[in-house]
């Protein structure tokens, strides 16, 4: 066995393999939302004028707190990794009980005078869960139903508790991103065909007893975009107005029509997107993409190159939250997908979202830092671990 010396000299510290891909990456992404935001919020009344300079003091905040996961050996998270997601389900039960309701949700927990949001912050303590118990489990032939209670268990329940604020999009968040994990761990076909069966099965039930009024409206003007351009299909159809008012280079940064004479509305948080298409068009949406593009497939490399399950699914887990956060977020926008309140990672406006995304990147960071070192003692294993 190498003294730890020796593994240094042979696959260099941590610090010597910092990522530099990632972390470009995100600074643009940060930069170009920050800039976006001002343009949002330009013409915009008095209370939304400063959000781009709070965006920064939120990016700031991330950026240490990212940092500080970073250093921190990822795998102390996997000891941490039970009482991590014990603690997230605590704050999800107290929002009912000492949460700030906004627009008919309750949401947000106010301690001290600050506020943030539980369902975001969970959703990386859900991730360091399933990726603790899939490291535990030594399974490597293709998992059945019976494989997945444990883990389903660990994403149904704050998946639910989400669901009872009401928050839609975040729960079907944490919802895809325990699927996607679940799917590179290798699922027998008979596993994978029943659980689609039953989904199918649930869809009318949940219509019925799950979603709210207006979250079957937004189904409905998905379905039918023309029905009610007045009311609840407002934001879709003037999205989609300002995305083709772009063209192929824009109409010039701040000078977008839809946003300038505040046709577009949530124009900070939910469709900062439509900004950005209105002011660049669609080579600068092509850049915006290949970013996040760029993003998620690193993460699905640094999960194939880290040396054990614990760190490819955190990898994959993190990987998985920007893709369908983004994915979500520009279908909503583009009119491919019903409004349901998910923000561009990054982009949009928010303190625990960016905070959340921050942290996921310091976990990136960290796992991709050490993909090279292995601790003396650690058994190493690579993606197929995940198996």
């Amino acid at each position: 066995m190498r003294s730890r010396r020796e593994h240094a000299r042979f696959f260099g510290l941590p610090r010597d393999n910092f990522d530099w891909a990632l972390f470009l990456t995100a600074c643009a992404l940060a930069v170009i939302g920050v800039v976006n935001l001002y343009s949002a919020t330009s013409v915009s009344r008095a209370a939304l004028s400063e959000i781009y300079i709070q965006q920064v003091y939120w990016l700031v905040l991330g950026g240490i707190l990212g940092a500080a996961v970073a250093v921190i050996d990822y795998r102390h998270y996997e000891r941490l990794g039970y009482l991590l997601y014990a603690v997230g389900i605590v704050f999800l039960v107290l929002v009912f009980i000492l949460g700030k309701d906004i627009r008919g949700s309750s949401r947000w927990i106010n301690i001290g005078g600050f506020g943030f949001q539980p369902s975001e912050f969970m959703k990386l303590f859900m991730i360091i869960a399933l990726a603790k118990y899939l490291h535990d489990d030594p399974k490597t032939e293709p998992r059945t139903l019976k494989d997945l209670v444990v883990p389903a268990l660990l994403a149904a329940l704050p998946t639910f508790l989400i669901l009872k604020q009401p928050d839609l999009g975040t729960a079907l968040i944490h919802a895809l991103v325990f699927a996607t994990i679940c799917l590179l761990t290798r699922i027998r076909w008979q596993t994978i065909a029943f659980i689609v069966v039953s989904f199918g099965i649930a869809l009318p039930v949940a219509w019925s007893y799950v979603l709210r009024d207006y979250q079957k409206q937004r189904i409905l003007v998905f379905l039918n975009p023309e029905a009610n351009l007045l009311g609840s299909g407002w934001h879709a159809h003037h999205a989609r107005v300002a995305i083709g008012a772009g063209g192929w280079t824009g109409q010039g940064f701040m000078r977008g029509t839809q946003n300038q004479f505040l046709f577009l509305p949530d124009q900070h948080s939910d469709f900062p997107f439509a900004v950005f298409a209105e002011d660049w068009g669609f080579f600068g949406c092509l850049v915006l993409v290949a970013l996040y593009m760029f993003l998620v497939l690193w993460a699905v490399r640094i999960a194939a190159t880290s040396k054990d399950r614990f760190g490819a699914v955190l990898a994959i887990g993190v990987g998985a939250l920007v893709f369908w956060h983004a994915f979500f977020n520009l279908g909503m926008v583009t009119g491919i997908l019903p409004v349901v309140g998910v923000t561009l990672p990054l982009f949009s406006a928010g303190g625990s979202s960016v905070l959340t995304i921050m942290m996921g990147i310091g976990l990136l960071m960290n796992v991709s830092m050490r993909r090279f070192y292995v601790a003396p003692g650690r058994t190493t294993g690579l993606l197929g671990g995940l198996g």
